[in-house]
This record gives structure tokens, C-alpha cells and sequence, in this order.
């Protein structure tokens, strides 16, 4: 492999920005890097000399890759702030051991000037305007006044509540994790519930439709506000989405006069309950047909999430990913009109 240039870090620990972004889906095995990106996570680990060495993951618009920078850990921990833009120069390998990884041989800082924001940060492939319309369109067609009233509480358009859902991200890492990501994880849930109510006989549709709309609303407080960084809040360590949802529903509930309890039962009950497993956070199962449908279009939309995000990053010409944690596995992406001749067909009868 070709020796990499090191370039002289000046007194403020700028060296002079690439001329061309690299993408994170564009990194080839093998391949040297010099691009700017994000940092999403950073964190000093000893060797076994005791010596320090930084881990971090880096990301931009097309997704995310793990880091390592072996040398002067200290002072790069210094210059990779979370969210900062840094330019990062080293190569990149598919390790049999370790997966995709990007061994960092220079790190430095960078002005604004040197690249495009909209280049670094992932966002959703509809407009928020078109998501906020259809997500309004949504909740038009809940017909108990109790519910509505609910809905218009929190995502009334001049409601603080619906002013942090607007922008907050769906996740950390695997799916919707960037800005609006709440709002398009929450309509995609809320359409494919309300689609599939009229499928099977006894579910309430006001009732799963509202559940699938505030499943997620204790995100808004779980993750913090920044787009470039995102990361779980003190609350949300020390108290959880699901608990920081439920006390926010059930206090816009108790602002409405006569709302009914067991309504009020029957949609909290969805947003304790659709992580489907005391494991995965839920205090309570799903033991209502709406809220088991909610879970399951809720995992199902987190899921087909993980395989976007996937996608955005996998190599021209590959069709499998590397193992996913979030798939407990990996993921396949057919070419497209990649379909086999007859023929071929026809031979392996």
C-alpha cells in the first residue's frame, strides 16, 4: 500500500481541508482516506502498555464507520469534540476480526468553510413539510373528541411538544437517527397502523392510530438537541423513553375534562407496552390488540429503518452487508433488474 502523506498541523491544529468529500458509502477496503466528517462518538481505551488510544465513530450524511486513532490519542481526543467536523486522514480496511474500521493517522480541525453541513448530516427522504402534512392529515381522521382533543394538546402547531417532535431524531444509532427522524419513524407507524386496522376485526382504530402517533413521544426528552451529536439526555439514561412518554400523555390527558379512564387506559397501555418485551424496556407486554399491533409495526418500521441505513452504506457492486446487531444478522440487496434468464431458470428445475 501507498504511504500516506502526513500533513504539519498548525498551532491551532488546522491543517488544510480536502478538496473533495468522501462519503462513508463510497470507503473502499483497502483504500486511503482523506475526508471530513462528524464525530458521533469518541472514547480513550488503554493498550496493553498502558499507553492510550481513542475509539471513535465517525459519520456524515451517508452513514456512519468506527475509528481508531492508535497515536497522540490524548490530543485527538482534544480535537474530536462530539459533533465536531474534523478532517481525518488514515485508511480504511474490512477486517475478518473486526469488520469495516478506519485506522486514523492524522486527525485536525477544519473551518465551516471548508464543507457543506448538508453533506454531514443524514435526514429523511421526504421534505418535513410533506411529513407534517400527511402526519396532520393522519390525525384528521380520529373521530373520538377525546382523542382529537389529545392530539391537538400535543401536536397542536404552536405546542412546545410538537415543536421538539418536529425535529427530534427517532434513534441514536440504528434507525431515524438524524433530525425529523422522530416525525417520519412516527407517520410511517401511524399509516401502516391505520392501514392495517380495518384488516382484522375488534381493533379500535381511534385507538391504535392515537397509540401509533404517541408510541415515540418520550424521545423528545430521552435524546438531546444536538443534530450533530446525538446522544441520550441525563433523563433519558436515568428514566427512559417509555416512562418519560407516559407521564407526558397522561398529563396532557388529565388537562381535558371527562376524558374517559378506560380510553385513557387503553392508550397508555400502547406506549408502556409497544417494545413487545420486559427486556427491551416495556414495564408491561402488549395484552390489547391495539397495542399488539402498534409493537408490531413499530419493530417492523425500526427493522426496515436498519436496512435503509444499511443500504446508504453498502459498497457499489456488494449485495450483502456486514452483520448488523440491530438484524442479528446480515442484510441482503438484491441488484436491481438483476432477475436470472428463463433459461437459467428453467435448467435448475
Amino acid at each position: 500500500m501507498e504511504a500516506m502523506e502526513i500533513p504539519q498541523m498548525q498551532p491551532n491544529g488546522r491543517a488544510e481541508a480536502p478538496a473533495k468529500k468522501l462519503f462513508v458509502r463510497d470507503l473502499v477496503d483497502g483504500n486511503a482516506i482523506d475526508s471530513i466528517f462528524l464525530v458521533k462518538e469518541r472514547s480513550l481505551h488503554k493498550k496493553k502498555n498502558g499507553e492510550d488510544f481513542l475509539r471513535l465513530v465517525l459519520g456524515d450524511s451517508s452513514g456512519t464507520v468506527p475509528a481508531v486513532c492508535w497515536e497522540r490519542a490524548e490530543e485527538s481526543h482534544g480535537l474530536a469534540e462530539l459533533g465536531a467536523a474534523i478532517r481525518i486522514q488514515g485508511r480504511y480496511a474490512i477486517s475478518d476480526r473486526y469488520g469495516p474500521q478506519l485506522t486514523v493517522q492524522a486527525l485536525s480541525a477544519v473551518t465551516s468553510g471548508d464543507y457543506l453541513i448538508t453533506d454531514l448530516l443524514a435526514g429523511p427522504a421526504m421534505s418535513v413539510e410533506q411529513m407534517e402534512d400527511d402526519l396532520r392529515r393522519l390525525s384528521d381522521t380520529v373521530q373520538s373528541p377525546y382523542l382529537r382533543q389529545l392530539l391537538d394538546r400535543l401536536f397542536g402547531e404552536e405546542s412546545a411538544t410538537w415543536r421538539r417532535f418536529r425535529s427530534a431524531p427517532a434513534a441514536k444509532f440504528y434507525h431515524q437517527a438524524y433530525v425529523h427522524g422522530l416525525l417520519e419513524h412516527t407517520l410511517l407507524v401511524g399509516q401502516a397502523v391505520s392501514a392495517i386496522s380495518a384488516s382484522f376485526a375488534g381493533i379500535d382504530r381511534d385507538v391504535a392510530v392515537t397509540g401509533a402517533l404517541l408510541h415515540d413521544i418520550g424521545k423528545i426528552e430521552a435524546y438531546g438537541s444536538d443534530p450533530a451529536a446525538i446522544d441520550l439526555t441525563d433523563d433519558g439514561k436515568l428514566l427512559g423513553e417509555i416512562p418519560l412518554g407516559y407521564y407526558r400523555v397522561r398529563r396532557a390527558i388529565e388537562t381535558i375534562d371527562g376524558f374517559p379512564w378506560e380510553l385513557a387506559r387503553a392508550l397508555l397501555h400502547i406506549i408502556l407496552s409497544h417494545h413487545g418485551a420486559l427486556e427491551n424496556g416495556s414495564p408491561v407486554l402488549p395484552a390489547t390488540r391495539e397495542a399488539t399491533l402498534v409493537h408490531a409495526i413499530d419493530n417492523l418500521g425500526g427493522k426496515l429503518g436498519s436496512f435503509d441505513r444499511l443500504q446508504k452504506v453498502l459498497p457499489d457492486g456488494e449485495t450483502w452487508s456486514p452483520f448488523d446487531r440491530a438484524l442479528a444478522g446480515s442484510a441482503y440487496f438484491a441488484a436491481s433488474g438483476s432477475a436470472e434468464p428463463e433459461a437459467e431458470l428453467a435448467s435448475a428445475r
